[in-house]
C-alpha cells in the first residue's frame, strides 16, 4: 500500500477547523486532524512540504513517517509544523485500522476501561451557572471545568466607555475576587465529590496565580488548568513552590520535550494533552506513558471537530493513568453534513467504539458548505489598552 495524496481542508464546522484526508492505492483513506487554532492556512502549507517527500511512502510505517516529518529540516518543531504532523500522523492510524480491519485503540494496546467519562466547560460569567451545574451533575457528569470569570471592574468601565471591543478586557485581580466568589459559592452548594477545576487559559503572571489559590478555599479546587502560559517551566516551578493546588497543563506543549520538564520535575498533576498538537497518537501515547511513570493522570486537551475528538476518545480508551476527557458537544459533534459518521456519546461518556480505524467519515461534498472564516482568536488588553494573553 502506497500513499497516492494528502488533501488538506481548512474549514468552518462551529469553528474554524483543519482537516487532512491521506489516501492510499488500495482506496483506503484516513482522516486526520490539526491544532493550532486559527493558524490553520498555515497548516495546510505545512503539509504541502510534507506531502513532497510523503507520497509514495507506505502508510503503515506510522513511525518511521514521524520521524521524517519531524526531522527532515533544520529547523524542527514548532506549534505549526507539529499541528500539520499530528493531523498527518492521526491519518495514518485511520488507515492502519482501517486496512487491519480494528478500531484504533486496539492499535494502542487494547481497551483499558469500558466508558471514557468526560467534562464539561460552564463559564462562570454566567449568572445560571449554580443550576447549570446542577443539571450537569444529575445528569451524571463526574467533574466539572469553570471557565474564570471575566468581569470588567467599574472603574475600568468609565475609563474606556468608549471601547470598542469591551468584551476582550481582562483585569486579572478583578477576575481572580469574582472567580473566588464564584467557586465559594458553588464548592458549598454543589455535591462534594464532584470535583470542580477552573480553567484560566494561561491569563495570569505567577504572583496573580499565587494569589488567586490562596484566596481560594482550601480544598474547592480539584485542579486549576493553565494559570500561567507553558514557555518557562521554571515560572511554573515556582508557582509550585506557592500553592499546593494540583495543576492541569499541556494542551500547548507540541512534542514530547515541551512535556519532558513538566513531567519529570512534577510540574503537572494532570496532562492535558492534545493529540492534535503534541505531534498526533503516535507522539501523544509515548507522553502518557511517560506520565504514568511519574503517577500523572491525562485529561486530554479536546476542543475541536469530530476528527479530534475521536482520535482522542481511542487515546483514552487505551492508556490506564486516564482521568476524564474534555467535551464541548456544540464543536466536537458539529457538522453532521461534513461528517456523516462521528462516534457515539451516551450524556457524560463514551461506549467503546466499534468500527474500523477511528469511527469517523468525510463527505468531501459538503466541504463547499463549511468555507473556512478566517477567524482569528480574541485579542484580550487590560484596562490600560496593553495586549494580554487570550
Amino acid at each position: 500500500m502506497k500513499i497516492t495524496a494528502i488533501k488538506s481542508y481548512p474549514l468552518k464546522a462551529a469553528r474554524d477547523i483543519f482537516v487532512v484526508k491521506v489516501e492510499t492505492d488500495e482506496g483506503i483513506y484516513g482522516l486526520g486532524e490539526g491544532g493550532c487554532s486559527s493558524r490553520e492556512l498555515a497548516e495546510a502549507e505545512a503539509v504541502q512540504h510534507f506531502a513532497r517527500f510523503l507520497i509514495g511512502m507506505d502508510p503503515m510505517r506510522i513511525e518511521h513517517i514521524w520521524q521524517k516529518c519531524y526531522r527532515s529540516n533544520y529547523h524542527e518543531g514548532g506549534r505549526v509544523l507539529t499541528g500539520a504532523i499530528s493531523a498527518i500522523d492521526i491519518a495514518l492510524w485511520d488507515i492502519r485500522g482501517k486496512k487491519l480491519g480494528v478500531p484504533v485503540y486496539q492499535l494502542l494496546g487494547g481497551a483499558c476501561r469500558e466508558h471514557v467519562f468526560g467534562f464539561p466547560t460552564l463559564s462562570m460569567n454566567d449568572p445560571d451557572c449554580l443550576a447549570k451545574c446542577q443539571d450537569y451533575i444529575d445528569q451524571g457528569w463526574p467533574c466539572l471545568r469553570l471557565g474564570a470569570a471575566t468581569p470588567i471592574p467599574g472603574w475600568a468601565k468609565a475609563l474606556h466607555s468608549a471601547d470598542p471591543d469591551p468584551d476582550n478586557m481582562f483585569e486579572p485581580r478583578s477576575s481572580i475576587a469574582e472567580t473566588v466568589e464564584v467557586l465559594t459559592e458553588l464548592r458549598a452548594k454543589l455535591d462534594k465529590a464532584i470535583p470542580l477545576g477552573v480553567e484560566y487559559h494561561h491569563r495570569l503572571s505567577v504572583a496573580e496565580a499565587a494569589s488567586f489559590c490562596q484566596q481560594a478555599p482550601t480544598g474547592s479546587l480539584a485542579f486549576l488548568e493553565e494559570p500561567i502560559r507553558d514557555e518557562t517551566p521554571e515560572a511554573y516551578a515556582m508557582l509550585r513552590q506557592m500553592t499546593g493546588v494540583p495543576f492541569a497543563i499541556g494542551e500547548e506543549w507540541a512534542s514530547k520535550w515541551q512535556a519532558r520538564p513538566y513531567i519529570e520535575q512534577g510540574l503537572t498533576n494532570f496532562c492535558r494533552v492534545d493529540v492534535c498538537n503534541i505531534g498526533g497518537l503516535t507522539e501523544a501515547h509515548k507522553v502518557c506513558g511517560w506520565s504514568e511513570a511519574h503517577y500523572i493522570d491525562i485529561m486530554p486537551h479536546n476542543p475541536l471537530g469530530a476528527v479530534c475528538t475521536a482520535a482522542t476518545i481511542h487515546l483514552c480508551f487505551a492508556v490506564n493513568n486516564f482521568a476524564w476527557v474534555e467535551i464541548n458537544p456544540g464543536i466536537n459533534e458539529s457538522a453532521p453534513d461534513l461528517f456523516p459518521v462521528q462516534l457515539a456519546r451516551n450524556g457524560p461518556s463514551f461506549p467503546l467504539p466499534t468500527r474500523p480505524g477511528l469511527g469517523v467519515e468525510f463527505n468531501e461534498d459538503a466541504v463547499a458548505d463549511h468555507a473556512h472564516s478566517l477567524t482569528d482568536m480574541p485579542h484580550f488588553h487590560k484596562p490600560d489598552g496593553s495586549h494580554t494573553n487570550w
